[in-house]
């Protein structure tokens, strides 16, 4: 990455809403030299006072499901009604490589070339749960750049769908025609955190199966305790490929966030997101610390090659890495 501007034109690039700046700010946000690192987080103190005007949702699902078909005919409606849209569509990275498809741009093919919408795909890498670690900025970002809508799509494995709820206002589940068989491999957690399900791909030969499916996972949610005492999440049926049940599914979205709004509930939620994000970055911080500091970083590697060859618990050499760890704190105090 070049070098990077000053921070007062960063803020002003991305106010403007020049997309080219904002990409380029996002970039800033995504590098771990520590020279970026340092001006991004001025960047980001400067955009704050701008952010968190946007509906921030979030939209999961099992591989196949069509996300990307998905969330590109609902970002192309978006833009049609008035709104700014942007998308932050997270792709795997290889664990062996580390490399991207980063096709999204591919997928979402309209939206990439919306003018009123901002498509940006980013590498997992190694990130926990699918979402990268400046996915946060990249949000905030955006709504300082004026996008009024935001959407953040998972890859839809591991704990991701964990991750993304835990950073969004509404929570959207999307799920396969054929309730029984999809029933079953359904995590209850999953449902759990869901703030709305839908049953996509409810066109031609699926429509009966996709109506099936949503009286099934009703009968499910009736079993689960909902999230939140103001809001019971409702099931739907939608074709992306038909631009069927897309509407009613925003017109869901709005009242989500007015009844949240009115109940003080979105504001709450919004500030322990913020508490949260705050005790990750800083577990974050920690775990660079024990790989980064030489000494701790052997005394954690033969603790883990004592761990597996049988000759210490665990508990044993975690005591051993941290009594490691505050003995190079205090040298360098």
């Amino acid at each position: 990455m070049a070098a990077p501007w000053d921070v007062e034109r960063y803020v002003e690039g991305t106010r403007s809403g020049d997309r080219a700046a904002v990409a380029r700010t996002i970039t800033l946000m995504e590098s771990s030299r520590p020279d970026h690192r340092e001006v991004a987080r001025e960047v980001l103190r400067a955009l704050l006072p701008h952010t968190g005007g946007a509906q921030r949702v979030g939209i999961t699902g099992v591989p196949g499901v069509g996300k990307s078909t998905f969330i590109d005919q609902l970002g192309v409606n978006l833009t049609a009604a008035g709104h700014r849209v942007a998308v932050l569509a997270v792709d795997p990275s290889s664990s062996r490589t580390g490399g991207s498809i980063l096709g999204d741009k591919t997928r979402m093919s309209r939206l990439a070339v919306d003018p009123a919408a901002f498509v940006r795909p980013s590498p997992t890498g190694r990130t926990l749960g699918g979402v990268t670690s400046v996915t946060r900025e990249t949000m905030l970002v955006c709504e300082a750049a004026g996008y009024d809508v935001v959407l953040v799509e998972t890859v839809g494995v591991g704990q991701s769908e964990t991750v993304v709820a835990d950073m969004v206002d509404m929570f959207c589940v999307l799920m396969l025609p054929g309730a029984g068989d999809e029933l079953q491999g359904i995590k209850k957690g999953i449902l759990e955190l869901a703030d709305l399900v839908v049953v996509n791909k409810a066109d031609g030969d699926n429509v009966n199966r996709a109506r099936l499916a949503a009286a099934e996972l009703k009968r499910a949610l009736h079993l689960l305790v909902p999230a939140s005492p103001n809001w019971s999440p409702p099931v739907l049926i939608a074709s992306a490929l038909a631009d069927t049940g897309l509407d009613e599914l925003w017109e869901q979205v709005g009242e989500h966030r007015r009844r949240m709004t009115a109940s003080g509930e979105l504001e709450q939620r919004r500030r322990d997101q913020q508490v949260r994000w705050l005790w990750g970055l800083l577990e974050d911080r920690l775990m660079a610390e024990l790989h980064s500091n030489e000494a701790v970083a052997s005394a954690v590697s033969a603790a883990e090659r004592q761990v597996r060859d049988g000759q210490i618990p665990a508990p044993v050499a975690a005591e051993t890495v941290w009594a490691s760890y505050r003995s190079e704190v205090a040298r360098l105090d």
